[in-house]
Order: C-alpha cells, then sequence, then structure tokens
C-alpha cells in the first residue's frame, strides 16, 4: 500500500494555474458557443434616450398639441374611456406626454404617465424584432419551413370538412410547409382559437385544449404550441393573411433556437440594453400596483371587466409560465416609445445596436403584397403595418412608411420615419366603447408639425 504523499507548494501553485487555465478555456468555449451573446452589440453611432423638451424645438406647434388636451378631457368626461395616456416624440424628443382619467374608477385610482398597460397584439412587433435579431446571426433563412425547428410542424394539414354536432373534422394536406416568414406576416394559414373569425377554429382550439393570448393557468409557450401545430390550417400556407397566433409559435422558436427562455432572452438582449424597465411578461411586485385595471361599461359606470377567457388579473397573478409573443407583455407610453425610437434611429439607441439599418429596410418592406387587409393604403412588412403612398394621400394617417399597431385592450401607436414622429395611446379597455381618440390623435398629431 502506497504512502500519501503531500502535495509540494510549488505542485499546488501548477494546479491552481491549471485550475485557471481549464476555467478559462471553459468561459471562452462558453461565449463562444452561446448562440445569443451577440444578439445586440455596441453601435458607432450613439443616438440618445428619449428626453423632454418643448415642442417648438423640434418644429412642433404647443398650440396645435394643447389639442390633444381637448380630446382627451372629452373622451373621459363623455364616458368614452376611463383614462388615457398620450404621448408624442419627434427627433427623439419627447413633446407631449400626459395622463388623463382614472386607473381605476371603482377604487378612485387616477391614472398616472408611468401606467403599466397590458399592449396585448404590440408585443407581436417585440417578438418579430427578437426574431429578426437572431436572422441577423445567420441562424436559420425567413424561408425555412419552421419544421425543421419544431418538427411537430411537418405535414401540415388544411381544413376540408367540420361538423358542428360533434366538432369532428376531415383534412386535406397543404401543398407546402409553413416557413417562418409567414407566421411574421399573418400569411401560415394558423388562426386564433377564441378570437378567430371562423367559429369552427374557435372551437376546435378549445377542445384541442390551445391557449390564446395569454393564461395565469400553470401551461408554457412551447406546450400550446405543439398542440396547435397538430390542428389544421385556415388554408395553404401564403394564400391568404389570417391574423393568428404565428408570433406564438415564434415565441417559442426563440427558444429552440438561443437555449434561453423567452422572457429572458428579451430581458437580456432588448428591453436592458435600450432601458425598456418597465416592460415584462409578469410584472415584478414592486410594479404590480402600477398596473392599469381593464375596466367595461355597465349601466353607465366603469367596472374591472370580469373573468371570462383570460383572467384580467393576468400579468401579476397565476403559475407565471406562458410566455405570448402575440400578446403576453405590459408596458408603458415611454417604454414603447423607446422601443420605437429605436426603429426611426434605424436599429439603434444609446450607443447599442438591436438592428442593422438594412435589416429594417427588409422589415419595412410589402411583404404580403395585396394579402393584407388595407388594400392599396397599406401592407404588411416583417413586423408592422406599414402606409403606402395612396395610404399618405388619403390625410391624417401619416407620411408613406409609417408603421402601426394596436392592441387587444385599446391601445395604439403610429410611427412616421419621414417627420420622425412618434404617437402612442395607452387606454384599457374591454366590450363596446364609443372611442374616436385613436383616428383623432392620429390626425392632430400630424397637423402640428410646424417646421
Amino acid at each position: 500500500m502506497c504512502a500519501y504523499k503531500k502535495p509540494q507548494p510549488q505542485h499546488e501553485f501548477y494546479f491552481f494555474l491549471l485550475y485557471l487555465s481549464m476555467k478559462l478555456l471553459y468561459t471562452i468555449l462558453f461565449i463562444s458557443l452561446s448562440p445569443t451573446v451577440f444578439a445586440q452589440t455596441p453601435s458607432i453611432k450613439k443616438s440618445p434616450p428619449l428626453t423632454e423638451v418643448s415642442p417648438e424645438s423640434v418644429g412642433m406647434s404647443k398650440e396645435r398639441l394643447a389639442y390633444i388636451d381637448s380630446m382627451c378631457q372629452h373622451a373621459v368626461s363623455g364616458g368614452e374611456i376611463p383614462g388615457i395616456v398620450a404621448l408624442v416624440a419627434r427627433n427623439g424628443k419627447i413633446v407631449y406626454y400626459k395622463a388623463f382619467g382614472m386607473a381605476d374608477n371603482e377604487t378612485n385610482k387616477p391614472l398616472k404617465r408611468d401606467g403599466i398597460f397590458r399592449i396585448a397584439s404590440q408585443t407581436k412587433a417585440i417578438t418579430s424584432t427578437a426574431v429578426m435579431m437572431l436572422w441577423e446571426q445567420g441562424k436559420f433563412n425567413l424561408d425555412d419551413p419552421i419544421s425543421k425547428y419544431i418538427t411537430e410542424f411537418k405535414n401540415p394539414q388544411v381544413l376540408k370538412t367540420f361538423k358542428y354536432e360533434d366538432t369532428s373534422y376531415t383534412t386535406e394536406p397543404a401543398k407546402s410547409e409553413i416557413t417562418i416568414r409567414q407566421l411574421i406576416t399573418h400569411t401560415s394559414g394558423i388562426g386564433y382559437g377564441v378570437i378567430d373569425e371562423d367559429e369552427r377554429f374557435k372551437m376546435i382550439y378549445k377542445k384541442a385544449g390551445v391557449t390564446d393570448l395569454f393564461t395565469t393557468e400553470n401551461v408554457s409557450v412551447g406546450e400550446s404550441v405543439k398542440k396547435l401545430a397538430r390542428l389544421p390550417l385556415h388554408h395553404n400556407p401564403g394564400e391568404k393573411f389570417t391574423y393568428s397566433e404565428g408570433l406564438d409559435v415564434l415565441a417559442y422558436f426563440i427558444e429552440v433556437i438561443s437555449g434561453e427562455p423567452f422572457d429572458q432572452f428579451l430581458r437580456r438582449h432588448l428591453f436592458e440594453p435600450l432601458g425598456m424597465n418597465d416592460t415584462w411578461f409578469y410584472l415584478p411586485q414592486e410594479k404590480a400596483d402600477r398596473l392599469v385595471t381593464v375596466q367595461s361599461q355597465e349601466k353607465g359606470k366603469w367596472v374591472a371587466y370580469p373573468t371570462t377567457f383570460y383572467d384580467p388579473q393576468y400579468p401579476v397573478k397565476g403559475a407565471k409560465r406562458f410566455f405570448s409573443g402575440g400578446a403576453g407583455l405590459s408596458s408603458t407610453a415611454r417604454d414603447y416609445a423607446t422601443f420605437l425610437q429605436m426603429y426611426l434611429n434605424g436599429g439603434e439607441l444609446n450607443g447599442v445596436r438591436i438592428l442593422s439599418r438594412t435589416t429594417v429596410q427588409s422589415i419595412m418592406g410589402n411583404q404580403t403584397d395585396t394579402l393584407f387587409g388595407g388594400g392599396k393604403n397599406s401592407f404588411y412588412g416583417l413586423a408592422f403595418g406599414v402606409l403606402t403612398e395612396k395610404g399618405q394621400a388619403s390625410g391624417g394617417q401619416g407620411s408613406t412608411g409609417t408603421f402601426s399597431w394596436g392592441g387587444y385592450f385599446n391601445t395604439q401607436y403610429f410611427a412616421d420615419p419621414k417627420e420622425k414622429i412618434i404617437r402612442i395611446l395607452m387606454k384599457q379597455t374591454q366590450g363596446p366603447v364609443q372611442d374616436n381618440t385613436g383616428w383623432m390623435f392620429r390626425q392632430i398629431v400630424e397637423a402640428a408639425v410646424d417646421d
């Protein structure tokens, strides 16, 4: 039996050097193999973060912007909406940012500028941006079939017949596979379940247990997407524009490609670099009291909207596992303006390059030809609806290239790349409302240009 010999001091030093060398090598390998470490990079361009200035300093009329005050006050006092936050920015400077009305009428809680709103489908542009960040790294081609990365989508089927009595149906093979581009542009043939315009798909999705929009239940977006993959399509991929859960599919796709949970990917590579500290899937406890209540009208009064197919307590309660790429985020007017400003800057803000200017040009390009419902006035790009020259000529919409969208709970945004103007309206209503602030706001702001 050999006697144990204690290592000499010089040997201990060598072992220590070996340990450091191995640790350094491991760190280098981890960084080099990490698929998302370079999702954003420093930029030689350094546009400043949003700051507040006088309207006149960026060529806008203070008196004309004051029409927004009248619009918002009238809408609140007239019972059209319970509360509203309006923000206008030009040339990277905020020139109007005010709150009106109540965050919760039943508790007499006034609405403040930093109120946090469920932005629902405004999440889609953020998810699309994350997809394009990974695309810039050469991780995939936009025209790759999604089944290459999520195998459950292999051999898609199109709905052929349906029986309302028992929700049984027959299918036929789709003419092609679903591509990543079609998922971004809502031309994949996938539907939207509970808010689908086709009653058959509402029933099919519900029976299959697909989770639409967001949830407080203990389910992940990946689990729901795999159920969705087995269901029939509205039509062959690429044939029509059908508003869909394609961005939820892409949220899971981002997890597959990046190796990170979707919420962490966004936080690490988009929200933190841009300083979007109030944008979350599930709010930290210290921010929960800023969440604006979803309200509906009942006998002439604004009351908290009840639980229906979703729980209005989202995003402060529940299992907090479902990161919906199509509708899951909550945010503030200022945070979303920051996101849009990055686009107006050609993909950069505060010295951080999120996207290349050339990628932004592709995102704003016509991806749907005439399939999009905007007719000749607008088309759909890779993240937004985009105004055409004919749309500009119609008046009150913005310049050619203005991009916009909205959310399920009555939020809207518009960004004009020619005039460098951002317009954001944050409201939080559900059910029938007589709200004209969306089109009025867009019109008033464009008419306030004074240079």
